[in-house]
């Protein structure tokens, strides 16, 4: 295992070049940089223990030999990052963190981290390694084990973390950490929730975040982040719904991990698109498929003659539910604003596609509705229905309604050409100067209008003039404010 870690070190650009200037200085590559180097995957970040009194003048060093922009993320704990240049070479690892050994040596440093799968160096000069907890033994095994309880209640965050690794990783995790995590809970909101909102994200980014969220429920970890799981308990299975509220959610997710690993490259190449929040799309709609039915609980009502589970207007109460639990959780607006469409449109394409008669006028409508995330809403659609398969759903159903969908979605991929940007038939000061509105209560009125338009009910400048004239009317003002 040592031969093949220092083999790697040898042939990597960023670590052969360092060893090489700087031959009489104790450096190691550590964390996640070996992990991956162990796994045979490719790294992005080269994390680097240099063990001198100035970490901040080695990091000037290095930045003279490897064009990068130099970063201080913590003076006080000697922590620097180096962000490399595109022109040095787009293929190597674009990010280099170096900083100084927490307790003097690298052996203390290592029992300050997390799991054991991150405690492991490697001498860049020599390729020795130093291990001291095992990890990769547990690299090996496909096992995740903390190491020190302290570390954990120092930076509850690594409760998250742990979870975060399964997700991306798929390892099982230890009984003994699993007990750590349930001891602690309730300690994962004292980190900023900037730092919860990256672990989280990294954890919709992985590979394995159905099974990550399933083992996080069991823990009481998801509900302390997401308070809302509390309630998804409470819904019971169905006549449409095998799973209760809260796993169908999960089950959603995973659905969708399976339809993106099983389409083309096409939509592959849409869903890995890193289009907001620095994630790919495929993470934010693993998001959204878990919080998809989050406005089931507040609309539920039972049917006494049928005993008929009933969840009307859950979509757009949803839609609406996750705007302030996102914001909490300081998603930025663009997050919010694509989670919340999907919510709101998780059903749309299944029940307009059942439809009679549906034409190529109402898929077009449609496709302008939703824009850029009409592939996302379809792939959300599909994970939904064959997560929902009660006793009265039938696999003639499922099969249709997957069908429809795939229609749908080869109609857009066809129709690309006439899908061409809608005119503007009013610009922002023209409906300020009508209404008098101005920031989010004009953007409002404008969104508004957008999507009338787009549904076909807004087609010519006169449509828009009496729709502004008519909603002030009905509303005296007060509803454009």
């Amino acid at each position: 295992m040592s031969i093949s870690i220092q083999d790697k070190i040898k042939k990597d650009k960023i670590l052969s070049v360092i060893s090489k200037n700087f031959p009489d200085l104790e450096i190691y590559v550590v964390g996640g940089t070996v992990r991956d180097f162990i796994l045979g995957k490719n790294s992005y970040d080269r994390d680097i223990i240099v063990n001198t009194q100035d970490v901040k003048k080695f990091a000037e060093d290095v930045q003279e030999i490897i064009p990068s922009t130099l970063i201080t993320l913590d003076e006080t704990n000697n922590i620097y990052r180096l962000i490399l240049k595109e022109d040095y070479n787009k293929h190597n690892p674009y990010m280099i963190d170096i900083t100084s050994p927490e307790g003097e040596s690298v052996e203390r440093d290592l029992m300050r981290r997390d799991l054991t799968i991150n405690a492991i160096a490697a001498n860049i000069h020599t390729g020795e390694i130093i291990d001291l907890f095992g990890g990769i033994s547990d690299i090996k095994n496909k096992m995740l084990h903390h190491i020190e309880e302290i570390n954990f209640v120092d930076d509850p965050l690594r409760l998250l973390r742990v979870y975060r690794f399964q997700g991306t990783l798929g390892f099982d995790i230890g009984a003994d950490t699993i007990q750590l995590i349930c001891k602690y809970s309730d300690l994962i909101n004292k980190p900023a929730k900037e730092r919860v909102l990256y672990e989280l994200m990294k954890l919709f980014d992985g590979d394995y975040s159905a099974k990550a969220l399933l083992n996080m429920n069991k823990t009481w970890l998801l509900e302390e982040i997401i308070p809302v799981v509390k309630e998804l308990k409470q819904v019971p299975p169905n006549s449409h719904h095998h799973l209760d509220l809260l796993n169908h959610c999960i089950e959603t997710v995973r659905q969708i991990e399976y339809i993106y690993e099983n389409s083309d490259e096409k939509v592959k190449e849409h869903m890995d698109k890193i289009d907001f929040g620095g994630f790919r799309r495929l993470a934010h709609l693993k998001l959204a498929g878990f919080l998809h039915d989050i406005g089931k609980f507040s609309t539920w009502t039972i049917e006494k003659d049928t005993g008929r589970h009933r969840f009307i207007k859950h979509d757009d109460v949803g839609s609406k539910m996750v705007k302030p639990l996102l914001k909490s959780l300081t998603c930025s607006n663009k997050q919010i604003d694509y989670v919340s469409q999907m919510i709101k449109n998780h059903i749309y394409p299944s029940s307009m596609m059942q439809e009679e008669g549906v034409n190529e006028k109402a898929m077009m409508r449609y496709f302008r509705k939703l824009e850029k995330n009409v592939i996302d809403n379809i792939i959300l659609a599909k994970a939904d229905r064959l997560s929902a398969r009660g006793p009265v759903i039938t696999d003639e159903m499922v099969e249709n309604n997957i069908k429809n969908l795939d229609k749908l979605l080869n109609f857009y991929f066809s129709s690309q050409e006439k899908l061409v940007p809608l005119p503007k038939l009013l610009d922002g000061n023209e409906v300020s100067s009508l209404t008098g509105l101005k920031g989010p209560a004009l953007g409002k009125i404008i969104k508004e209008m957008q999507e009338l338009q787009a549904e076909g009910s807004i087609v010519t400048k006169d449509d828009a003039l009496s729709y502004i004239k008519n909603r002030k009317d009905n509303s005296g003002n007060k509803k454009s404010e």
